[in-house]
Order: structure tokens, then C-alpha cells, then sequence
């Protein structure tokens, strides 16, 4: 039987900061807006001393699940093992790789008014139909959020209290969790970039070929923001942003104060 090897004081210290960030609650319950974030910053550290290197932990069934859905709400078009090689990415870099960045407002119009239509009736069906299908799909990909986010909790709780840990284990536990945080905060923002291109297509279509099948369009948006909702609470409102999804907020200048004062 192996003895059991303990966890590097450095290694405790750092399980025991990931344990406070997740038990950090503020008001009703919610996370503290710099819990998670601190996370973030640290696995980010961790995974700075092996760059190129993801977490090689099984995933769970929820985790496989998690990544299934996201696929297909993300990119479908794209292949699974490339895909799951860009959510590892977040977390090791916190930058994506060039061409996995949301498209701008206008890609899905160009792309809808390209496509030769006798009349505009089919053209809003069309865009009704994908808002609609993307609605579906969040409800579902919350709830299993949900469900890793726990799971991810109860991980890092437990860190502290495991004796055969070593530099290597933690660090793929820590990398894994800001995997999946990641790739949780990539699912909420493209889900409100889709709203803007949808919202983007109606508003340039209905301006060219006005139709009475607008309004189903609209109906469809306003659903699919409804569902979108669901997300917000998951993650912090600057995950995109810790997790290199966006450009991080530059710091307020501080004030410039007169001879005066």
C-alpha cells in the first residue's frame, strides 16, 4: 500500500483559498462578485508555470454533457475534440485562438439575405426558426450548469481534507473547474451576441421587405432573451472577461483634483 503523501503547504494554502472563494455568499446567498474571480486568477497562475497542458481529469457524465450542449449551441459546425481543445484553452491562456470569436451583427444578416427567396416570408421564417431553436436549448444547458457548477463546489471543498494530493492533482482539479466556468461564461455570451444578430437581421429585413411575418420574428427574440436570462445567474457578470471571452474593463481613472481642493 502507498503511504499517503501530504499536500505541499504552498498547495494547502491554495486549496484552502479555493475552498474560501466558492463558500464566500453575499446577498441571498449569491457568490461574492470576487469569489469566483479569484478562482479564475488562480488557475490561470497555475496553469502560467505549463502552458499547452489541460487538465487531464475524466470528465463526469454531466461534464461530457455540459460540453455536448454547448457544442452544438456554439459552434455545430465545428469538430468535438477541436472544440473541447478551445475550453481547455480558456482556462490555460484565458485567450481564445484567432477565429473563435463571435462573428459581428451583421454575419448572420449577410448570411440570410444571400440566400435567393422568391418572397421575404421564408427569409423570416427562417430566422424565427433559429431563434426558437436556440431558446430551446438553453433551459436545459442551465439546469446542467448548474448541476457541474455544484459538483465543482463540493471538489474544491474537499481539497483540503485529501492527504494523498500532489502539485500535479491539484492543479488538474483547479484547471478542470475554471474549464468548465469558462466554458459557461463562452455559452452566455454567445447567446446574447445570437440575439444581436438576430435582432440585427430583423430590424435591416423589416427596413427592406416589411412583412407581417415580423412579428413572429419578434416574438421569437423575445423568447429567446427570456430564456437567455436563465444565464446570468450561473457565473459572475465579468467572467467573459476573466476567462479572456472579452477585453477587460479598463480602470477608472482616478480623479485629477485642482490646486483649489
Amino acid at each position: 500500500m502507498r503511504p499517503a503523501r501530504p499536500v505541499p503547504r504552498g498547495l494547502a494554502a491554495l486549496a484552502l483559498a479555493l475552498v474560501g472563494a466558492c463558500a464566500q455568499q453575499g446577498d441571498l446567498g449569491r457568490p461574492q462578485a470576487g469569489a469566483w474571480n479569484g478562482l479564475v486568477e488562480t488557475t490561470g497562475t497555475l496553469a502560467a508555470a505549463a502552458r499547452g497542458e489541460a487538465a487531464l481529469l475524466p470528465f463526469t457524465d454531466d461534464e461530457r454533457s455540459l460540453r455536448d450542449r454547448a457544442w452544438r449551441f456554439l459552434m455545430p459546425a465545428a469538430p468535438g475534440a477541436a472544440f473541447t481543445d478551445a475550453v481547455a484553452n480558456l482556462a490555460r491562456t484565458r485567450v481564445l485562438p484567432p477565429g473563435w470569436l463571435p462573428a459581428g451583427p451583421e454575419a448572420y444578416h449577410d448570411g440570410l439575405a444571400a440566400e435567393p427567396a422568391p418572397s421575404p416570408v421564408p427569409l423570416y421564417r427562417r430566422l424565427s426558426e433559429d431563434a426558437t431553436a436556440d431558446a430551446r436549448l438553453i433551459p436545459a444547458f442551465a439546469a446542467l450548469a448548474a448541476r457541474v457548477i455544484e459538483a465543482d463546489a463540493r471538489r474544491l471543498r474537499s481539497l483540503p481534507f485529501s492527504r494523498s494530493l500532489d502539485d500535479g492533482d491539484v492543479r488538474e482539479a483547479a484547471l478542470r473547474v475554471a474549464e468548465n466556468r469558462c466554458l459557461i461564461a463562452w455559452t452566455r455570451l454567445e447567446a446574447g451576441a445570437r440575439i444581436g444578430r438576430y435582432r440585427y437581421a430583423l430590424e435591416h429585413l423589416f427596413a427592406a421587405l416589411p412583412s407581417p411575418e415580423a412579428v413572429q420574428a419578434e416574438r421569437a427574440l423575445a423568447a429567446l432573451g427570456a430564456r437567455r436570462a436563465l444565464l446570468d445567474p450561473l457565473v459572475p457578470a465579468d467572467a467573459a472577461a476573466r476567462c479572456g471571452l472579452v477585453p477587460e474593463a479598463a480602470p477608472a481613472a482616478a480623479p485629477v483634483l485642482s490646486a483649489r481642493s
